[in-house]
């Protein structure tokens, strides 16, 4: 069963992969944007994946299809933002790892090649350390 696609107005970024947004005549709801991972804040590239985020979709209007809820009560969803895949911006713009785990959409793994051999964002690192293993670590 699909969940139904909603629009709503993105009301705060929490990271470079989480925001929170409130549908029309809704509650509010956070939602984790799908298939990707940020650096956690305190990471190098946490304050520009969560800016990077920001700058597409904050105060904007955006569509969200829902996948799930995750472990945290957060809704685990596709979003888009000025016509641009939430996803697909933070992997293309180095800002995020594909999520392995999580990950359908194959066209992902692409940006990431790419945006790794341009050394964006946190490809510029020598040796950038995924966020799930950051958590691990602490």
């Amino acid at each position: 069963m699909a969940l139904p696609l909603l629009t709503a107005l993105v009301v705060a970024i929490s990271d470079g992969d989480t925001l929170t947004v409130r549908p029309d005549g809704g509650e509010q709801l956070r939602v984790r944007v799908a298939e990707i991972d940020a650096p956690e804040s305190r990471q190098p590239f946490g304050a520009a994946a969560k800016r990077s985020l920001s700058d597409l979709c904050f105060r904007e209007r955006a569509e969200i299809r829902p996948q799930k809820r995750d472990r945290y009560g957060r809704t685990v969803a596709r979003v888009t933002c000025r016509g641009q895949d939430a996803s697909a911006h933070q992997v293309r713009s180095g800002m995020a790892w594909v999520f392995e785990r999580y990950a359908s959409d194959r066209s992902l793994f692409q940006l990431q090649d790419d945006a790794k051999a341009a050394g964006r964002g946190l490809w510029s690192e020598r040796t950038p350390v995924p966020p799930w293993e950051w958590r691990k670590a602490r």
